[in-house]
């Protein structure tokens, strides 16, 4: 893209950018200052040394064996090096105390300076040479301090070729004006000596530019770098590192003029249905005019783009309501026929200055999930009622790996059966967790908080290996197995290569994948998902049946039938909820049924608890039954004792 903006310019620009007439940030002007200050500091230190060893020169040639007997005559043939000591000496502690910031960065004062120190250097370089040219010597003090001089002023190309043209070119007037031998003659520069002097000229002044553009790219660059690290690349308000920063000033700023503060977490609820209809340029857009809004209506204060659709923000407690309600307001007005986009917002005082902003964030976070599906509320507060529900998340989250490894998550099994015969066709493998301080923890609690944590793929890897190895433990001891279905997450998609991991558990185990139902659960579908859908593409060709999981629970079920392939069709328990005294759910149900038959899939129905719910589904053709009047889940070795005691008969006909 550079090189295309690059190529579209014409002579004109270009010539105008290679002389350094553009604009430049505060950064990479002060990137150039620091810069040549820095070469101040290396010229001065080496003309330090050179002028010292020059006076110790002349003491030891001319002052010790008594050649020079006044004060006066020694100041007039060691002023020069006394003056050059003086500036460089002043130049080089002036740069060191600006490197170690004790003095005011100013480009002003950093250029009067530097300034100072080449008039001075191009000064004693004109009368040395101009006396050494004058005794049919060599220029070379002219030419060092040239060097010394294109070497600290490496400000703007044309600033660089205006003071060498004019150093170069006055010096030549000098010579050629001034330059007289001892006999009263003019001397004249030969045409060699004047080639190599506009040879030299030339290319101290090439090195000059390309050093400049040099820093130049090199100043450019490392802006963008800084900036990454502490801006959101797609809105370009601060990240959550230089968010964390600026909290703990603002904190300690306001809480020394007695003000309250309080911590915000913002979510844009539904922003993936928006991602998925507008296109990822949409879902952007959303999210910059979102950043847009928290600049205006926090104008001064910390904010910053947490991650996905979340935003953060540290402002004054008062009027908090207020503020959130119109950042709310506005988004919503970005998206008026997209009633679905809101704003949930929760929030935290602080009760230490000091505490790590990320973790007061958290406090946040968990309050403002506790208002997902809750139309009418938008911002709930952190407060100590509660903490519980907090600490136990931050728990779970803390404490995942430990369950894996230590085996505090144990997989129970809930029977499937034939509607018509009550035979057992398989089960579905459920994970408990079993904690030795926590006790038992309900997967209604511990999988939500994996899954917004996104950390579900640890359990669910844990659960599909444990399967393997049951199965595997049955098969070696020459029992007949049933197939198990196991639950895929959406985020197992994202988090793991959920195909790979089955593919080669099932490998290690040597498990028939005939035995192996996937369930994916319809609120994990949608339609622009291709990901998803390959991976899906993937598992039936190696030889998976794919279970559609709580049809019926989501917004797009006949969507979800439309855009994806299953085998099977798993209802979900809430039509069974009261079903006998409701007739309209029964139509429901039996047009589900009837549909699915259509489209080729085989059926389930779980959350089957009365001989009413089977009779019906019977009745209505639904192959396949789930549920507590079955069995609640358990764990493997007590359905393999049912099994033996004759209280589940395994049906010959698994599939």
């Amino acid at each position: 893209m550079d090189g295309q903006k690059q190529a579209k310019k014409g002579i004109g620009e270009r010539l105008s950018q290679w002389l350094g007439f553009y604009k430049v940030s505060p950064y990479v002007a002060k990137f150039h200052r620091d810069a040549n200050v820095r070469s101040a500091t290396y010229m001065s230190l080496i003309i330090v040394a050179l002028e010292i060893w020059m006076l110790i020169r002349y003491t030891v040639k001319y002052v010790i064996p008594g050649m020079c007997e006044t004060f006066g005559e020694y100041w007039h043939y060691t002023n020069s090096y006394w003056i050059m000591l003086a500036v460089s000496l002043a130049i080089f502690i002036y740069s060191i105390l600006y490197d170690k910031g004790k003095i005011k960065q100013s480009s002003m004062i950093s250029g009067i300076f530097i300034l100072t120190f080449a008039a001075v250097c191009l000064y004693f370089g004109m009368i040395t040479s101009l006396s050494d040219f004058s005794r049919g010597r060599m220029i070379t003090c002219f030419l060092c301090m040239v060097l010394y001089v294109a070497g600290i002023i490496i400000w703007r190309p044309y600033f660089s070729i205006l003071i060498l043209s004019a150093s170069f070119g006055g010096f030549y007037y000098i010579l050629s004006h001034y330059a007289y031998n001892k006999a009263g003659e003019l001397v004249e520069m030969t045409s060699a000596d004047l080639i190599n002097y506009v040879t030299f000229y030339i290319s101290v002044t090439a090195v000059a530019i390309s050093v400049y553009h040099q820093r130049h790219r090199e100043a450019v660059k490392t802006e963008r770098l800084e900036e990454a690290a502490v801006k959101d690349e797609l809105t370009g308000i601060p990240n959550m590192h230089h968010f964390t920063e600026e909290a703990l000033g603002y904190l300690l700023d306001n809480q020394l003029k007695g003000v309250s503060c309080t911590y915000i977490f913002f979510n844009i609820e539904n922003f993936a249905t928006y991602n998925d209809r507008k296109g990822y340029k949409g879902g952007n857009k959303l999210l910059c005019d979102m950043a847009e809004i928290l600049k205006e209506v926090f104008p001064g204060e910390p904010i910053a783009r947490e991650a996905y659709d979340h935003f953060v923000a540290l402002t004054k407690t008062e009027n908090l309501e207020d503020k959130v309600a119109t950042v709310r307001n506005r988004l919503k007005e970005k998206c008026p026929s997209d009633k679905y986009i809101d704003v949930k917002a929760g929030s935290y005082h602080p009760k230490e200055a000091l505490a790590d902003p990320r973790l007061e964030i958290n406090h946040c976070r968990y309050a403002a999930n506790l208002l997902k599906n809750h139309e009418d509320e938008y911002l709930k507060e952190y407060n100590e009622s509660l903490e519980e529900g907090y600490k136990l998340r931050t728990y779970i989250l803390n404490n995942i790996d430990k369950a894996v490894k230590e085996g505090y998550i144990e997989v129970y099994f809930q029977p499937v059966v034939w509607s018509l015969t009550g035979e057992l066709c398989g089960c579905e493998a459920l994970a408990r967790w079993i904690d030795p301080e926590k006790g038992f923890l309900s997967p209604g609690k511990f999988i939500p908080i994996l899954e917004e944590g996104r950390q579900i793929h640890k359990l669910d890897r844990y659960v599909y290996e444990s399967v393997c190895q049951k199965l595997r433990a049955s098969m070696d001891a020459g029992e007949k197995i049933f197939p198990v279905s196991l639950n895929f997450s959406r985020l197992d998609f994202e988090l793991m290569d959920a195909v790979g991991t089955l593919e080669k558990l099932v490998e290690e185990y040597k498990i028939p994948r005939e035995y192996i139902h996937v369930e994916i659960t319809e609120s994990a579908l949608n339609e622009n998902d291709n990901k998803l859908k390959d991976a899906m593409d993937v598992l039936h060709e190696k030889g998976y049946s794919l279970w559609l999981d709580d049809f019926g629970s989501g917004y797009s079920s006949l969507n979800v039938l439309k855009d994806y392939d299953f085998d099977l069709l798993k209802l979900d328990m809430v039509f069974l909820r009261n079903f006998e005294n409701n007739d309209s759910a029964k139509k429901i149900i039996k047009s589900i049924l009837d549909l699915a038959k259509a489209l080729n899939m085989k059926t389930l129905t779980e959350g089957v608890e009365s001989k009413e719910a089977v009779a019906f589904l019977q009745e209505s053709g639904c192959g396949r039954l789930q549920g507590y009047l079955y069995g609640k889940p358990m764990v493997y070795e007590e359905v393999r004792k049912k099994m033996e005691d004759g209280e589940y008969v395994l049906s010959h006909d698994l599939i």
